[in-house]
């Protein structure tokens, strides 16, 4: 048993409630450091609310969290109130927390389950606080193995699986998604058999795995309505290869009461035909990670019911755990004659190349080297509930047939181990992919049925596909390319938009059919904040730039930098006396986190014209009434006069690699890079044009999660980790493919709230998709996102001073907003339209 002077047991044994009762006394506080070891997700039941008689229910969702004080664990649900700050990435597995609240209440709903004492303890959490990186200092959770630990209350570790405390669910969702499975209990190898007497086993052998009813032999008695077919259970052996494998769906609901809602469904097929089988509830838990396209199955004991989604009249297999409980097992090809074999499940894998004249929604195979692996982010479900969040990243993958990569959208697929292995240089075949045709380009999604081999699990040898032609072909290709020409344009992570909007306000318009859905300032600060973490979404403003800022990756002290000074002034002039809109929320700087986190890559700052100038610069650039400044650069705070910004880049070590071929090879890539700075030599300009150091706006730096990273093979493992979702990317530990950024702070028409947004004009540059030519002023290149590629782009230095370009000029900007976790919240200006295009 825990010790009685640790933590935990001095705090909660005070006032410690009897078996089944919930004590009446005040919640106890716990002012010491308690560290997070796990928090486990799940939707609540009809009984849920029970145990939260006080608390507002608006979620689906409940959390378990561990804690530990180094002595022992202790399993508590937090209150629903506290939600928020998981879905917001701040309260998270490794957290440091203190001040902790706990309110003893009723047992757990399961007894049996781990996290409650021999006595049936239990405890919610009602208030805690989470512990920043700055406020830790030297208290770091000690380095110890959590599972050895006894529960609090017991006085050993317990054994068997943990369920939810205040649900009947048997399993935990995934934090981030509802379609990948979470936990040890999803069986990795077939369960034993226990429920087949010695007998039957015999009498199967001497059958020589010979189906006692075929696929068309059930079709035609169920149509027919003979031998009780759609009403019993069916004991005839069938014997059906698996074509394709749906992800897992879920569909537990709060008004239900299920331990395991989770369906899947198999196509499978003999050689009469085919039919979908619909595992169901715990069977998923059982046989979901062990069933892969291409293995033969046998089943018994199962169900034939009419299909749920399909022709009318059409039937499929129902599998389960009870009622009755089936019987599965897989099957060595050699077992089954081969006049018995189901046939091999058919592939139509298009190249690069014949994807250019693939018809919407078409269904097809690929495979192609990752040269890109985006980083994991979420978005609304759009089946008309809109509270499920769906996990997705995307993919380029280059197959050599054309010049054109193939872009996959890819969503979860129920296999997250393999998602976890989709790192750049990895030969990955995606199957059952749907192409989408959207204006001038495409890209292939997902499908129900979307399955994704990569390498590093030996899943390919395993495939038949890997005997087909076109899957030769590429093998032919890809044993043509050298590992470092392949690198150089490899990347990770970042920001990354796919496909680009319209270039044009016009398009743009039409594509939303008139409804451009602008939003203001107010509404746009109340919309980010119900972001949760890794939640993507596109926003629309109207706004004026007020200043543009170009900064190296960590060197943002030394920035280039232009700001409106002429309307500033004006502005100044006709508000003496900031303050902040009466639409506004009394705390103007809580949609700012950059100003208390830095690591945040943009912020939004309700302010009054009159407040912007303030904000952006202590004092004014200039006293002389009219006078407009145009680009400058800032001064290191210890240089007493003018000095170029000075980029330097350390140069790569050299790194042996084995990637393609198995072949060794060492490479070393410089990437010294000289920045194109402004001119010493430009003697006429005014003095008064430059800026100090004490006047560097208060801009906070590019979040690490935003500039996508160089793909380094020698620390693969961690950059995955670093981009994953609930990750977070060591500052300065990986090198960025993007060094240099722009940003702009935009002032909303509507109210005058600010936003300060990251531009990404070299990156965009690269886009899959080539944009059309066009003249590299400031309208055009915020228009078409990116530099145009048929020109030389301007340096940083002479951007900055044409932008003057923008003074008072109205636009429609597009926002491409993402939450990041914590107080950090990524802003990116897509495209920006001069309202006069309209």
């Amino acid at each position: 048993m825990a010790a009685p002077g640790c933590v935990l047991h001095r705090a909660l044994m005070r006032s410690r409630p009897g078996p089944n009762k919930v004590s009446s006394s005040s919640p106890v506080v716990c002012r010491e450091f308690l560290f997070v070891v796990d928090l486990q997700r799940y939707s609540r039941d009809q009984g849920s609310s029970v145990y939260f008689p006080q608390a507002v229910l608006s979620g689906e969702d409940l959390y378990d969290i561990t804690l530990t004080d180094g002595d022992c664990r202790l399993r508590v649900t937090l209150d629903p109130g506290l939600n928020r700050q998981v879905e917001r990435n701040v309260l998270q597995p490794g957290s440091m927390v203190r001040n902790t609240s706990f309110s003893p209440t009723m047992a757990a709903q399961l007894p049996e389950c781990p996290g409650a004492s021999t006595e049936r303890d239990s405890y919610r959490l009602l208030k805690l606080e989470v512990v920043t990186e700055a406020e830790e200092g030297g208290a770091r959770g000690p380095d110890l193995d959590w599972d050895s630990l006894p529960w609090f209350g017991s006085s050993e570790p317990a054994a068997g699986p943990v369920v939810p405390l205040r649900a009947s669910r048997s399993v935990f969702l995934p934090l981030w998604n509802n379609v990948d499975y979470s936990g040890d209990v999803w069986r990795e190898t077939p369960p034993p058999d226990g429920g087949v007497e010695d007998e039957e086993e015999e009498e199967e052998e001497e059958e020589g795995r010979r189906p006692a009813v075929s696929v068309s032999e059930l079709r035609d008695s169920f149509l027919s309505g003979r031998g009780g077919v759609a009403r019993g259970t069916i004991q005839h052996q069938l014997i059906v290869r698996i074509v394709n494998k749906s992800h897992l769906m879920y569909y537990g609901r709060t008004d239900r009461n299920c331990e395991c809602p989770y369906k899947a469904v198999l196509e499978v097929c003999d050689q009469t035909g085919s039919v979908c089988v619909v595992l169901w509830n715990s069977m998923c838990v059982s046989w979901y990670r062990c069933l892969r396209p291409g293995d033969i199955i046998s089943l018994r004991q199962y169900r034939v019911k009419p299909q749920y989604h399909g022709e009318r009249g059409d039937m499929e297999v129902s599998v389960n755990s009870r009622n009755p409980a089936a019987r599965v097992s897989v099957l060595p090809e050699s077992s089954v004659p081969p006049e018995r074999r189901p046939p091999a499940p058919a592939y139509s894998f298009y190249s690069s190349k014949e994807l250019l004249d693939c018809r919407h929604g078409a269904m097809c195979d690929v495979i192609g080297l990752l040269t890109f692996s985006g980083r994991p982010e979420r978005i609304r479900s759009k089946d008309g509930k809109g509270a499920e969040l769906l996990e997705y990243r995307w993919l380029r993958l280059e197959d050599g047939a054309s010049d054109q990569p193939i872009m996959v959208k890819l969503f979860s697929t129920s296999q997250p181990e393999v998602h976890e292995k989709l790192h750049p240089l990895a030969v990955v075949v995606c199957t059952r992919l749907r192409c989408v045709r959207a204006a001038s380009c495409f890209f292939l999604t997902n499908s129900v049925y979307t399955q994704v081999y990569c390498t590093g699990l030996s899943q390919h040898s395993e495939m038949s596909y890997r005997r087909l032609r076109p899957v030769r072909q590429f093998l032919q290709w890809l044993r043509r390319q050298d590992d470092e020409e392949v690198l150089s344009r490899a990347l990770i992570g970042g920001f990354f938009m796919y496909p680009p909007p319209p270039v044009s306000m016009e398009t743009y318009m039409k594509d939303r059919r008139g409804e451009p859905g602008f939003l203001r300032g107010a509404e746009l600060q109340r919309e980010v904040e119900r972001l949760c973490y890794r939640e993507r979404h596109t926003f629309c403003i109207q706004a004026t730039v007020t200043m543009v800022t170009y900064s190296r990756r960590g060197e943002e002290d030394r920035s280039l930098f232009w700001a409106d000074r002429a309307s500033s002034l004006s502005s100044s002039s006709r508000s003496p006396r900031p303050s902040p809109s009466p639409s506004l929320p009394s705390t103007p700087r809580s949609f700012r986190p950059a100003l208390s986190s830095s690591s945040s890559s943009s912020s939004v700052s309700p302010m009054s014209p009159s407040s912007s100038v303030s904000q952006s610069a202590p004092r004014p650039l200039d006293h002389r009434p009219g006078r407009r400044s145009s680009k400058r650069k800032l001064l290191p705070p210890e240089t007493p006069k003018k000095r170029h910004p000075s980029v330097t880049m350390q140069q790569e070590q050299s790194n042996k690699t084995v990637i393609l071929f198995e072949a060794s090879m060492e490479f070393l890539e410089n990437t010294n890079v000289d920045v194109d700075a402004d001119d010493d030599d430009d003697d006429d300009e005014d003095v008064s044009s430059f800026v100090t150091a004490p006047l560097l706006p208060i801009l906070p730096p590019v979040a690490e999660e935003t500039l996508p990273m160089l793909y380094d093979h020698g620390h693969k493992e961690e950059q995955a980790a670093a981009i994953a979702m609930g990750g977070t990317a060591p500052p300065g530990r990986f090198e960025s493919a993007v060094q240099g950024y722009y940003t702009l702070r935009l002032r909303a028409l509507s109210d005058g709230v600010a936003v300060d947004a990251i531009f990404l004009p070299h990156y965009l540059s690269s886009s899959p998709s080539p944009l059309p030519p066009h003249s590299n002023t400031w309208a055009s290149i915020l228009s078409h996102g990116a530099f145009s590629s048929h020109t030389p782009p301007p340096s940083p230095a002479d951007l900055i001073a044409m932008a003057a370009q923008l003074t008072n000029q109205r636009l429609v900007c597009l926002l491409e907003v993402c939450h990041l976790g914590g107080a950090t919240t990524e802003v990116v200006l897509s495209r920006a339209f001069h309202l006069t295009d309209l």
